[in-house]
């Protein structure tokens, strides 16, 4: 039996009866810390597509895009939000591959598992679902294939978004009652979500009672963390008048700020105002250098402004 590429390890610091960072409700010594699993923190760092993918996983309730192989096969593959089920992959009738990205995690790379999903699914027979990617699903030489290997760094993903869940069936695909009563429980759940034109990997949302803004920003977070607090302390954080810096999501290794909107104004409208605040911070992060008292002060602010998804 070949050795493993990754050494046995735990996340450092860990304590072993804490809840494990997987987000599995289990303490961490009876989860990730019971055996040589290791939780990648920024799974999907090193990709071009880093921000888009932490937004399909975290935020985007219908979306998909062609995946951009290093090496295209016969079939096409897309990578989705959530599949029918919340399967983690399934090829349908004609071949065509499907992978999703909200799913069922039972280990601590979440880069590793689509690439075991999308392993599975070229060779599974039409029709075939994939539940969930379990820990025997590896290859048998024990290497560890990610998403990073079957993916180029600098390859960019075209997403589509969607208001409901309708392309879940193909324009062939047989209909009945259980599928139509399936699409709806799925539609109803859905929040109106746009992307803001002009901006990487930001989403307006509706939640019904408020409209966000929500950025996937690719930068590290102690970075952005500086940067954004530079255009607190000068009274450049906001996006405009009636809109409100709310905090961050902590996202798979990725800082997601967001900003309470106006509800009345249509997503569109926020693209203006989305690219006069990517000037500014960009300008922010360029700035370097230590940060003024003010600015500390600030920064500290919005650290307590953050909440971490698992």
């Amino acid at each position: 039996m070949a050795k493993k590429t990754r050494e046995k390890s735990t996340v450092a610091g860990e304590n072993p009866r804490r809840p494990c960072p997987c987000g599995s409700g289990k303490r961490f010594k009876a989860c990730h810390g019971a055996g040589d699993d290791v939780i990648v923190t920024r799974p999907f760092a090193g990709l071009a597509v880093e921000p888009d993918l932490v937004a399909m996983r975290e935020f985007l309730p219908s979306a998909f895009a062609p995946l951009p192989l290093r090496e295209p096969g016969d079939v096409p593959v897309r990578i989705a939000t959530v599949l029918p089920g919340a399967s983690a992959a399934m090829v349908r009738q004609d071949g065509e591959i499907l992978l999703g990205m909200q799913v069922q995690t039972r280990s601590g790379d979440l880069s590793a598992d689509l690439a075991k999903a999308l392993r599975w699914a070229q060779s599974a027979e039409p029709g075939s679902a994939l539940p969930v990617v379990g820990p025997g699903l590896g290859g048998s030489d024990g290497a560890v294939v990610r998403l990073q290997d079957l993916v180029a760094a600098d390859a960019e993903l075209e997403l589509e978004l969607h208001q409901d869940f309708g392309w879940w069936i193909p324009e062939d695909g047989a209909d009945s009652p259980e599928i139509a009563a399936t699409l709806e429980r799925a539609n109803s759940v859905i929040m109106p979500t746009e992307a803001v034109e002009g901006v990487r990997a930001a989403y307006w949302v509706d939640t019904g009672t408020k409209a966000h803004l929500r950025w996937v920003r690719p930068e590290a977070e102690d970075v952005l963390m500086a940067a954004l607090a530079r255009l607190h302390a000068a009274g450049e954080l906001e996006l405009g008048e009636g809109t409100r810096y709310a905090g961050a999501f902590r996202a798979h290794g990725l800082l997601v700020p967001v900003w309470d909107l106006d509800r009345e104004m249509h997503s569109k409208e926020w693209a203006e105002p989305a690219q006069a605040f990517a000037t500014r911070l960009d300008r922010a992060l360029a700035a370097g250098g230590e940060l003024t008292t003010a600015e500390r002060v600030a920064r500290d602010a919005l650290a307590g402004k953050q909440v971490t998804l698992r």
